[in-house]
C-alpha cells in the first residue's frame, strides 16, 4: 500500500504550504526532493508514483510562490535562496516522519538539485545520498560555446528586469514561472561566479557543500541546453567527498525527448538510474 496523504507544513516565518508524500508502508529509503525552477510539486507525482512502487518514500517540497504555496511573489513579496534554506526545507524536513534507521536521500531536479546540495552542505550528518536529475550550475564558463558566452547578459539583465517589474514573469520569457526578484538574483550571482551565497546569510554555503559524504548520484539528458554534462560535472565538484556516477540518458532510453522537462511524464528509465544506484 502506499500512503498519499499530503502533510500541511508552516514555516516560523508564516508560509504554508502542502508537502506531496507517496509512503510505502515498509520504506527502504526516504526521499525529500526539490523541484526545478517554477514548476509545482505535483508535476512530480508520476516519479514520485514510480518511486513509490519500488519503495522509496517520497516527499515533494513545494517552492514558496508556487502550487500549493500560501504566497506569491509581488512588489511586497519577495524572498531569495535564504527563506528557502532557513525557513522552507527546514519545515518541509521537519514533518517528514523521524526514522533511525531508514536512509534519508535529497535530491532535485534543476535548481531543486543545486538547493538540495546547498541544503544537505548545512545539514551534512542527515543525508548520505544525493540525487540529482536535470541539473548543474549555471555557471557561464560550464556552458558549451557558443552558448555560454551569452549567459553572462542573461544573468545581467533577469536581475535588472525582475527588479523593474517587481517579480520576473518568467512565463512570457519561457523560463520559469512567476519569480520573486531576490530568488533570480542570488541564481543569477551563481551563473556569474560559480559561488553560492544566500543575500542576508551568513553561513558558508560552498564549505557546508564540502562537508558532504556519501553517494551522489546524477543523470542528465542528451539534448538538454539547460543543463548539459560539463555543469553538472561543475556542481559534483563541489561535493568532492561524495562518490559520484553521472548518466546521461538518450531519447531512446527514456521513450521521449531527452530534453529538461519530458522526463517528468515518463519517468522510468530516470528512476532506474536512481534507484539502482541505491540496491
Amino acid at each position: 500500500m502506499i500512503d498519499a496523504s499530503p502533510l500541511p507544513v508552516q514555516t516560523g516565518d508564516g508560509h504554508r504550504f502542502e508537502l506531496l508524500a507517496r509512503v510505502p508502508t515498509q520504506p527502504r529509503a526516504r526521499l525529500l526532493w526539490l523541484p526545478a525552477l517554477g514548476v509545482a510539486a505535483r508535476h512530480y507525482l508520476p516519479y514520485a508514483d514510480a518511486l513509490a512502487a519500488r519503495g522509496i518514500a517520497v516527499y515533494l517540497h513545494e517552492w514558496r510562490g508556487n502550487g500549493s504555496s500560501s504566497l506569491r511573489p509581488s512588489r511586497t513579496q519577495d524572498w531569495g535562496y535564504r527563506e528557502i534554506l532557513e525557513h522552507d526545507l527546514p519545515a518541509s524536513l521537519a514533518q517528514m516522519p523521524e526514522d533511525a534507521v531508514t536512509p534519508l536521500i535529497i535530491g532535485g531536479h534543476s535548481l531543486g538539485g543545486q538547493l538540495a546540495c546547498c541544503f544537505g552542505g548545512l545539514h551534512p550528518q542527515r543525508f548520505a545520498r544525493v540525487w540529482l536529475v536535470a541539473s548543474g550550475t549555471p555557471y557561464w564558463r560550464t556552458f558549451p560555446a557558443p552558448r555560454g558566452w551569452a549567459l553572462p547578459l542573461v544573468y545581467r539583465f533577469l536581475p535588472w528586469l525582475a527588479q523593474r517589474q517587481g517579480v520576473l514573469h518568467g512565463k512570457r520569457l519561457g523560463f520559469g514561472g512567476t519569480e520573486a526578484r531576490g530568488l533570480i538574483r542570488d541564481w543569477s550571482r551563481v551563473g556569474l561566479n560559480n559561488h553560492y551565497a544566500a543575500v542576508g546569510m551568513a553561513t558558508d554555503l560552498e564549505a557546508g557543500m564540502r562537508t558532504l559524504e556519501g553517494q551522489a548520484t546524477a543523470v542528465v539528458m542528451d539534448h538538454d541546453w539547460l543543463a548539459p554534462p560539463s555543469s553538472m560535472q561543475a556542481l559534483l565538484a563541489k561535493i568532492p567527498g561524495m562518490r559520484a556516477q553521472l548518466s546521461v540518458l538518450s531519447a531512446q532510453a527514456l521513450g521521449t525527448r531527452a530534453d529538461h522537462f519530458a522526463w517528468m511524464k515518463t519517468p522510468e528509465a530516470v528512476v532506474e538510474r536512481l534507484f539502482h544506484s541505491f540496491e
